[in-house]
């Protein structure tokens, strides 16, 4: 009988995946992978557009009041609330991000998503989870029931935090607006993870700075119509909105400090009706990043005087100014608290190894998870990456290369969701767990 029982365990423990340090929250994550990954697959193929994903929120509400936490829905739109007290303690959010992209998937999976939907703008579109979000959800029902498993380890209360709309940077917002901060416990971490292409399983943090501000700005630039041929009497919207292109491109270039960074990209720009009409309106579109928030101002502030010059020099009306609109849809910077990040490097590092956890500079992508600790700057908070480029088989002529695949946003990211998802949930859990350790 000790021999049979020897063996079992050996096996067992045979099962269990490498890590600098496997223990219970590596073996407890490794033996839920196969139902997180039946979750995934349901998620993939199941995407909803941002503010409209209800049965996506009533999946992961569901979830976890199975895992016995006390569930609060349609925080903010369709968010979902979900908390577990367990006596006196630090409060600790983790937060994932539910909704999916108007893109058609072209990723050939098995379960891809045939999910189609109709924009706010009333057009027909595509919907897939472009961006990772499937893999958030599954490790963030992986982690909420690890922590519910493992309750006798840790003491304080966990809010799981389930954002609508982050793809339009209006989620976060939202959710604080209806009181999350009010009506639930504050807490004094807020963590999240965004999947990456990095090589799989591996984990990138930013101290400080890790994720830029971004503006959407939209400019309606009006003018004089008239006849193509009598230019003269009229004054032309698309000449000036040509103008206001090419003087846009010195603010960066020769107004901002040369060691900060900003970019300014006017990505699209739409007038006229016909060739022989000098058109009385041309609208533009642009998108704005930097990572200060002074530079943030300098970039808006220069934007509407640029404009406004431009329209003045070209004897525009002052009934016919250009208008300047920062829309909602527009999310500060993402600020890593040093003192947070570091402990979960030190904590990373130590249970996956040096070579999978790595330190990275400043990415231009934005995240409007930078609110949660905006809203109370005493909250400490980061949010990592976690990698998804699987590397070449061994015996290929680029064996141990990462695989040449596109990134987020793509209509062909399929991400090692496996890899994703079992190091996210680990790491989420031991995060945890290290904050609220009794």
């Amino acid at each position: 009988m000790l021999r049979k029982s020897l063996i079992a365990t050996s096996l067992a423990l045979a099962a269990v995946p490498s890590s600098a340090s496997a223990d219970a929250i590596s073996e407890a994550t490794h033996q839920a992978m196969p139902e997180l990954m039946t979750i995934y697959r349901h998620l993939h193929a199941n995407p909803e557009l941002s503010l409209n994903d209800v049965k996506t929120a009533a999946r992961l509400a569901a979830e976890a009041r199975s895992a016995g936490f006390a569930v609060t829905e349609r925080v903010g739109g369709t968010g979902v609330v979900a908390l577990l007290e367990n006596g006196p303690g630090p409060v600790v959010l983790i937060r994932t991000d539910m909704d999916g992209l108007p893109i058609v998937e072209k990723t050939g999976l098995p379960f891809a998503s045939q999910m189609r939907a109709t924009n706010d703008d009333g057009t027909d579109t595509a919907i897939m989870h472009a961006c990772g979000h499937d893999t958030h959800m599954a490790s963030w029902i992986g982690t909420l029931r690890n922590l519910a498993a493992m309750k006798h380890r840790w003491r304080g209360t966990v809010v799981m935090v389930a954002q609508p709309a982050e793809e339009r940077l209006l989620g976060a917002r939202m959710m604080l607006e209806d009181g999350l901060y009010t009506r639930f416990p504050k807490p004094h971490y807020a963590l999240a993870f965004h999947d990456d292409a990095l090589g799989a399983g591996e984990i990138a943090i930013t101290p400080g700075y890790a994720l830029a501000s971004i503006d959407s700005v939209d400019i309606l630039v009006r003018g004089v119509g008239g006849h193509g041929g009598y230019p003269h009497t009229t004054r032309d919207a698309v000449v000036l909105a040509a103008r206001i292109v090419t003087a846009l491109q010195t603010l960066v270039s020769r107004e901002i400090d040369p060691q900060q960074t900003a970019v300014l990209t006017i990505g699209t720009i739409r007038g006229g009706t016909k060739r022989n009409i000098v058109a009385d309106e041309a609208a533009m579109q642009l998108t704005v990043r930097s990572f200060s928030p002074q530079v943030r101002a300098q970039l808006l502030d220069g934007i509407g005087r640029i404009v406004k010059g431009e329209a003045v020099a070209a004897g525009m009306p002052e009934d016919r100014m250009p208008v300047v609109t920062v829309t909602e849809e527009s999310t500060p910077s993402t600020f890593n608290s040093p003192p947070l990040a570091g402990r979960l490097k030190r904590l990373f590092t130590a249970r996956f190894g040096q070579k999978r956890v790595v330190e990275r500079g400043q990415i231009l992508a934005g995240e409007d998870f930078a609110r949660f600790h905006l809203a109370d700057p005493t909250i400490q908070s980061t949010i990592f990456s976690v990698g998804g480029l699987p590397r070449a088989n061994e015996g290929t002529p680029d064996a141990g290369a990462l695989t040449r695949r596109p990134t987020l946003h793509s209509s062909h990211w399929a991400p090692d969701a496996e890899a994703v998802i079992s190091t996210a949930t680990e790491a989420m859990t031991a995060a945890a767990l290290d904050l609220l350790r009794r």
